[in-house]
């Protein structure tokens, strides 16, 4: 194989831009198929972006001996069934974030994976994107210090209206609300900055009542690297708010985890900014990782068990808010 053939199942807002083009911009990838349930859609995506086939029906797709890799965007709730389809056909998978609903599904994803013998990547798409990168490179040379602590926060407005009726603030079909679509995303970079979590503690609770999901998040974690971290998800508050800060012997070191903004390194009373810009498909060096590891020329550094740690961070915070 010479190059990756993917299918996408669901082609909804995250692969307008995102994600879709990154199948077909990628080296030596392409992007032949797409489905959606209502065909009218999936037909009038397949024209836009140029695709050669569409399809009203997932097995069909998975089915389509031309589709090499299957890439899930569509909702949580359907990740693990669709997930196992596609392992059962033999092919390897992509799927969006979170990776399920919860962590039991995210096992039953793995080992059916392994049993096949094919990989299954999850879209934590920061881990291979340059900003990111950095930061890892920084804190491994210890650029402020020995770290010791961690600390992420991230804020927004609370939804209303119709926003608040839309699929991501619905726990039966998200798995949660905000902290799993977007919280997973800071999980999952601190288990790539530093080390998995092993030990975590966390509280949920609604506070602003427009929707059943959690609002208000927080959690303390210690990583098997040694060190403790804290974070604290609200989404209704004030205004808007979004970083990573790594506190370590002599200095600190603050990154975002979803503004497209600089990192910036305080040492010494100084501030020294890193200027770093996201890529136009900010999935696509993710999508390159994944294209590379199936041709053998790499290694795709989001996976099933990566996934599924930050599975279990997030179950452990909302088991008590869920029951």
């Amino acid at each position: 194989m010479e190059t990756v053939r993917w299918g996408i199942l669901g082609c909804g807002d995250v692969t307008e831009v995102k994600s879709g083009p990154g199948f077909q911009k990628a080296a030596h990838s392409q992007l032949v198929a797409v489905m959606r349930r209502d065909a009218e859609k999936a037909a009038h995506y397949a024209r836009r972006h140029r695709v050669p086939r569409f399809y009203s029906r997932a097995q069909d797709l998975i089915d389509d001996p031309e589709v090499d890799a299957v890439y899930i965007a569509a909702p949580p709730s359907s990740h693990c069934e669709l997930a196992l389809q596609i392992a059962e056909a033999g092919k390897p998978c992509l799927v969006e974030k979170p990776m399920a609903t919860n962590h039991t599904e995210c096992l039953r994803m793995v080992e059916a994976f392994k049993g096949k013998g094919n990989p299954l990547f999850v879209a934590y798409y920061r881990r291979a994107l340059p900003r990111f990168l950095k930061v890892q490179e920084l804190l491994k040379a210890q650029a402020v210090g020995m770290l010791s602590s961690v600390h992420i926060v991230q804020y927004g407005r609370l939804a209303l209206g119709e926003e608040a009726r839309q699929w991501r603030f619905d726990p039966a079909i998200a798995g949660g609300g905000l902290f799993m679509d977007l919280g997973s995303h800071g999980l999952d970079l601190l288990d790539f900055l530093l080390s998995p979590i092993k030990a975590v503690g966390g509280f949920a609770v609604n506070t602003g009542g427009t929707y059943r999901a959690e609002d208000v998040t927080a959690a303390c974690f210690e990583f098997e690297s040694g060190i403790v971290g804290t974070g604290i998800w609200n989404f209704n508050a004030d205004h808007s708010e979004d970083r990573i800060t790594f506190t370590a012997s002599e200095g600190e070191l603050r990154c975002p985890v979803f503004s497209d903004t600089d990192i910036i390194i305080r040492r010494e009373g100084r501030e020294e900014v890193l200027p770093f810009r996201n890529p136009p498909h900010v999935h696509q060096p993710l999508i390159q990782t994944a294209v590379n590891q199936l041709l053998g020329k790499g290694i795709c550094e989001s996976t099933a068990e990566s996934g599924a740690r930050t599975a279990w961070v997030m179950d452990q915070c909302l088991k008590h808010y869920y029951g």
